[in-house]
């Protein structure tokens, strides 16, 4: 192969890359994504150079200034971000984060007079983009720092940086709000060392932007991968409080990785936004004192419990709903009495999953409702739900190509509802096919070694718009396979030269997959999946994490 012999990478990788689309010329590059070579110049952000000389003014001239943040991981690492470079130079802001239940997404007109009232700025991280009457209310200066869809018109405000209005021309699009933040630090900085001021670290601050990067499903291209990178090696030093008790209350003892973000991390810091204290999850990643942050810590793991409880009392609601009345058209669209808005989201994604399909799930409560979507096909679905906000058939509604969030009455439900399946047929978005499993690269039993999983994470980080590889591993037996806990199975498949792969199948036990492997345990069958390595024990190995097997052609 051309990538092999022009590289030396080793083949399976070079399958890999080759399949991205990366050339030759290019492996070094994408293998070791350097922030040296990726970071832009933030002033290519619309607005940006305001923005920073603003804040530098407010920090020189002890202002009074307050954080008005998203209640979910992206806008409390943005938040957080915010408060360790600010305490780094001795100053102190106001947290302020809204009750989801109480006042919603986004800035309100209460509390933004409120604050304006005590203060000398708001910067509102990750909302605010839409918010023209809240802001118009602060009687104040407003910085707006956001990566959502923005509108025909702008709030008033003394800057709004934002990669997704429309006049901004920077191509950073992709970036979350917390990396958005993390611009206008460097920004800062380079204004502080022209008056030749002490400024503070950022690269201590990469572990932040990596974590909502993550959780808020961000595609891992270009500058994403590299502050997922660097972000992940400082992680792994623990030497954040907040990060560390999180780790430690889930009992994860290896180094972090991006599951870890997406769905260790990301899941219990947003439990506080969705079922507890807004603020839990902002106070964790910014809090020095490892007691205050283990107290939060644990609490989160306890809202995040009561979270999975709600979660899997609505997703059995909507898929009862779904049974009664099956999907037709290229949209579910879904909607119940008193659903918990904080779980409307997970439960969207799962729906998408099940059926391919861009799901929205609303909870009714009085004559409103409230909801929350997801996007697939490659669907630009926060286009979509602009448009229903511009004609009027919904009452707020924004987000990005992924993720929605929305509000109506019970009125506008069943035109809504109609007018954005029109628009996604109109996109022609083709539903996810689930009848079919793509797989990157099929290897035997014996090349399923430790180094060939290595090889493989070298093309990581894998997330959102970068998915981890899947391989096929062809005419396996099972030596061995044991139930693990009360859902997964253990198994050990082999070949007859003596190769050996360990291999996990999460949720298999009792399942038609499981009656199949006892039944049939003397056959061969292929199965495909990641292939990663694993420390468990203290003896890396690697590990298959089963997606999906079939029986081989006898």
């Amino acid at each position: 192969m051309h990538l092999v012999q022009a590289t030396g990478v080793p083949d399976v990788l070079a399958r890999i890359l080759a399949q991205r689309g990366i050339d030759a010329e290019d492996v070094q590059g994408f293998l070791t994504p350097t922030l040296r070579d990726l970071m832009p110049d933030p002033s290519m952000l619309r607005d940006m150079d305001k923005a920073a000389t603003r804040f530098v003014t407010a920090v020189e001239s002890d202002e009074r200034i307050a954080i008005f943040a998203d209640y979910d991981a992206d806008g409390g690492a943005s938040a957080a971000l915010l408060l360790n470079w600010l305490r780094e130079m001795g100053r102190r802001a106001k947290l302020y984060i809204p009750d989801r239940l109480k006042e919603g997404y986004g800035p309100n007109v209460p509390a933004m007079q409120s604050l304006g009232m005590e203060h000398d700025l708001i910067i509102c991280v990750d909302c605010g983009t839409l918010s023209h009457d809240a802001i118009f209310a602060a009687k104040c200066d407003v910085i707006v720092i956001d990566h959502h869809l923005a509108g025909e018109t702008l709030p008033v405000c003394h800057a709004l940086v934002n990669p997704n209005r429309h006049d901004d021309a920077s191509g950073l699009g992709h970036l979350c709000a917390a990396a958005v933040v993390f611009l206008l630090l460097v920004a800062v900085n380079r204004l502080l060392r022209r008056e030749k001021q002490r400024i503070p670290d950022l690269l201590g601050l990469l572990d932040l932007v990596a974590l909502a990067t993550v959780a808020d499903v961000a595609p891992l291209k270009g500058l994403n991968r590299a502050f997922v990178r660097q972000g992940l090696t400082i992680m792994d030093q623990r030497s954040r409080p907040g990060i560390a008790a999180l780790l430690a209350t889930a009992q994860l003892k290896t180094a972090p990785s991006c599951h870890t973000l997406g769905f260790v991390l990301g899941p219990r810091i947003n439990a506080g936004g969705r079922v507890g204290a807004a603020d839990l999850g902002a106070r964790l990643l910014a809090t020095e004192d490892i007691h205050e942050a283990t107290a939060l810590a644990e609490r989160l793991e306890q809202l995040n419990a009561q979270r999975k409880a709600l979660e899997v009392s609505v997703a059995n609601a909507a898929l009862d709903l779904l049974e009664a009345q099956p999907p037709t058209g290229s949209l579910i669209w879904v909607a119940g009495e008193d659903w918990h808005p904080g779980v409307l989201g997970i439960v969207a994604s799962r729906l998408k999953e099940a059926f391919g399909l861009p799901a929205i799930v609303t909870g009714f409560s009085g004559d409103f409702g409230k909801g929350s979507g997801r996007s697939a096909g490659g669907l630009d679905l926060g286009s979509a739900v602009a448009k229903l906000r511009k004609e009027g058939l919904i009452t707020k509604g924004g987000g990005h190509r992924a993720a929605v969030g929305l509000t109506l009455t019970r009125a506008q439900f069943g035109p809504a509802r109609a007018r954005l399946e029109a628009i996604v047929a109109e996109t022609g978005a083709m539903p996810e096919r689930q009848d079919t499993l793509e797989v990157d690269c099929v290897l035997g039993i014996r090349a399923g070694t430790l180094e060939t999983a290595e090889a493989i994470a070298q093309a990581g980080p894998y997330g959102m718009g970068a998915p981890t590889p899947r391989i096929a591993f062809a005419e396996a037996r099972i030596a061995r396979f044991k139930p693990v806990g009360d859902a997964h199975l253990s198994l050990t498949l082999s070949d007859p030269i003596g190769g050996r792969l360990e291999a996990i199948a999460f949720g298999a036990y009792n399942t038609d997959l499981a009656e199949a492997i006892d039944r049939e345990r003397g056959r061969a069958f292929h199965f495909a999946g990641r292939l990663e390595r694993d420390d468990w024990g203290g003896r890396p190995k690697a590990k298959l994490y089963v997606d999906d097997v079939a029986p081989a052609s006898e």
